[in-house]
């Protein structure tokens, strides 16, 4: 089981009332509702290996370089930071990550990322890795393109909150989309994404992407189709698609989840006790995280 950790501790802090505050009045609504998530996920899926994936870069400049756009509406100025990059989080949400690090470290889950690499890259390096069946836990829907029956990868998607996960395989893509796993990305890349600044074929939405991998197989096909006047693309798609060769050029690239990135050794197996249960104890105290850590004990000594 792999978590796109951000995607899920952003879920959480939205989802979980800031009024869940530690001892001395701090926020950690973020940090319990992971943790609940965790429990939970444990409790129903009983995964024997559970890794945490980070974002070690959540704007890497090798994509930026491809797509000046990307992410590029999430950046805060740098007069505001004193750095360049800097993504724009609730004031609220960055005191807690450190605090996320610390409990995931010491309760034993492995949390694992790579400089120069989002977690999604590092779940599609672990993905491609993999022996046995996946299970991909987010809510960022790029990942779909990793879905894939016959290695048994599937995504588990919240639909509502935390509380209501769809399972994705490849059934449930075409029913939706109309793709299966890889034709995902090439429909991600057309339709393009405003959340990471991809601005797509201007007049390619979803249905048509769908419409035109059907008919055509890839992006190559589409491509190939738009400068064949024979072919049946219509004079509008036939333009847009022309006129967004340059952004066609270096979008996939960018839209593609990475699956050779370099990693450290770890340990992925799930302990059933803390790896450091005093630095535990200590959390606890320091953040009132009681409830939700016994939840996750409990669901790791089953």
């Amino acid at each position: 089981m792999l978590l796109d950790t951000a995607s899920l501790y952003f879920r959480a802090y939205f989802g979980v009332p800031d009024s869940v505050r530690a001892p001395d009045g701090t926020p950690v609504n973020a940090v319990r509702g992971l943790l609940d998530f965790i429990a939970r996920l444990v409790q129903d899926h009983r995964p024997d290996e559970l890794v945490a994936c980070m974002d070690f870069d959540w704007r890497p400049q090798w994509r930026v370089d491809l797509i000046p756009s990307y992410k590029a509406h999430r950046v805060l100025e740098e007069t505001e930071t004193g750095s360049p990059d800097t993504e724009q989080v609730p004031d609220t949400l960055s005191p807690q990550v450190p605090v996320i690090d610390d409990v995931l470290d010491a309760l034993g889950i492995a949390r694992i990322g790579s400089d120069g690499y989002e977690a999604d890259d590092v779940i599609g390096t672990l993905t491609a890795r993999a022996a046995g069946p996946v299970d991909i836990v987010t809510g960022d829907r790029d990942l779909f393109q990793l879905i894939d029956d016959a290695r048994g990868v599937r995504v588990l998607y919240p639909v509502k909150g935390m509380g209501n996960l769809a399972a994705f395989d490849e059934a449930a893509l075409r029913e939706k989309y109309g793709v299966d796993g890889p034709g995902y990305a090439a429909l991600a890349t057309l339709r393009g994404d405003p959340s990471d600044g991809l601005p797509g074929v201007p007049g390619v939405g979803e249905k048509t992407a769908a419409k035109l991998l059907t008919a055509y197989g890839d992006l190559a096909g589409i491509e190939a189709a738009a400068a064949d006047p024979k072919s049946k693309i219509t004079p509008a798609q036939r333009r847009r698609l022309q006129e967004a060769a340059p952004y066609l050029a270096v979008a996939p690239k960018v839209v593609r989840v990475a699956d050779d990135v370099p990693l450290p050794g770890f340990d992925a197996t799930l302990p059933d006790e803390p790896h450091d249960a005093t630095a535990l104890l200590a959390l606890d105290e320091r953040w009132g995280l009681r409830s939700s850590l016994n939840r996750v004990l409990y669901a790791l000594q089953r």
